[in-house]
């Protein structure tokens, strides 16, 4: 297996997990990504990120070797785009 692409790890993530929204940036091998779902719904950020990781499964041992992410509710993500100061990663 190959270094995933940041497009092939966005798709990855939406096939796995119902998004509203991901964007994934990276490099091959590290990888940043920013996802909405209505599925972290009353989860801990923790909780969200073990979602994440189970959607990814078998990928994140073998071919994802770091991922950092921000998860966020369709509520959350409204809130944080009306306030940039909220944290969102916004590329350059």
């Amino acid at each position: 297996m190959g270094e995933p692409t940041a497009d092939e790890v966005r798709g990855f993530i939406a096939a796995a997990l119902p998004c509203t929204h991901v964007e994934v940036e990276g490099d091959g091998r590290h990888f940043f990504a920013t996802i909405v779902s209505a599925e972290f719904e009353g989860l801990l950020r923790v909780r969200r990120h073990q979602r994440v990781y189970t959607a990814l499964g078998d990928r994140m041992r073998e071919q994802i070797h770091a991922l950092s992410m921000k998860t966020f509710t369709p509520a959350e993500y409204a809130a944080a785009q009306a306030a940039p100061s909220a944290g969102l990663h916004h590329p350059h």
